[in-house]
């Protein structure tokens, strides 16, 4: 398990190009796989088949039926450990992404899974992409990223209080903490 909150918070800084985009990662959420009930991967199914495969792809699913969300599938393989990206700062194809979210703050283009993978360009065609590529999607440069904070899972009703998901302290971008009225009172 220690491999994916690693990786998670190896995340945070780096850089997400994606469909005319540059996005900043500054919150994520790990899932620890077949060892996480919170996971999609926890039980196996076809929509998290992709989960167990090799690590560094593109994990999409649709959220509430309206939504995409992406994941950084971490492995190792069979273990299908993911990290949810749930914020970033746009840096790069701002106008790309305010036409995707119109109307809505610039720090506010990426804040949330949904938002990010909207403002990305990101949805179920690129399910399964190589993030070290070169192709569409890819995971480019770290930036350092400072200070790192470490809070409950956002929106989960099992696990809900693993401190898994991380945060760049202060940054503006990172969305806010719901947690699961379904959730058990910790």
């Amino acid at each position: 398990m220690s491999d994916v909150l690693e990786r998670a918070r190896g995340l945070l800084g780096r850089v997400l190009h994606a469909h005319g985009t540059s996005i900043v990662i500054t919150e994520v959420e790990a899932y620890g796989g077949t060892q996480d009930p919170a996971s999609h991967a926890y039980t196996r199914t076809p929509r998290s088949e992709i989960m167990y495969g090799p690590p560094w792809r593109l994990y999409v699913y649709r959220s509430y039926g309206i939504h995409h969300c992406a994941n950084v599938v971490t492995g190792p393989t069979e273990q299908a450990a993911a990290v949810l990206l749930r914020a970033g700062r746009v840096v790069a194809g701002l106008d790309v992404a305010r036409d995707r979210r119109p109307g809505v703050p610039d720090h506010r283009l990426a804040s949330g899974p949904g938002n990010l993978a909207r403002a990305a360009g990101i949805d179920l065609d690129d399910l399964g992409t190589d993030l070290l590529g070169d192709g569409p999607v890819r995971l480019g440069d770290r930036e350092a990223p400072g200070s790192v904070s470490a809070g409950p899972r956002v929106g989960v009703t099992r696990e809900a209080d693993r401190p898994w998901r991380f945060w760049i302290t202060g940054d503006l971008t990172v969305s806010a903490y719901r947690r699961s009225p379904r959730a058990p009172s910790s």
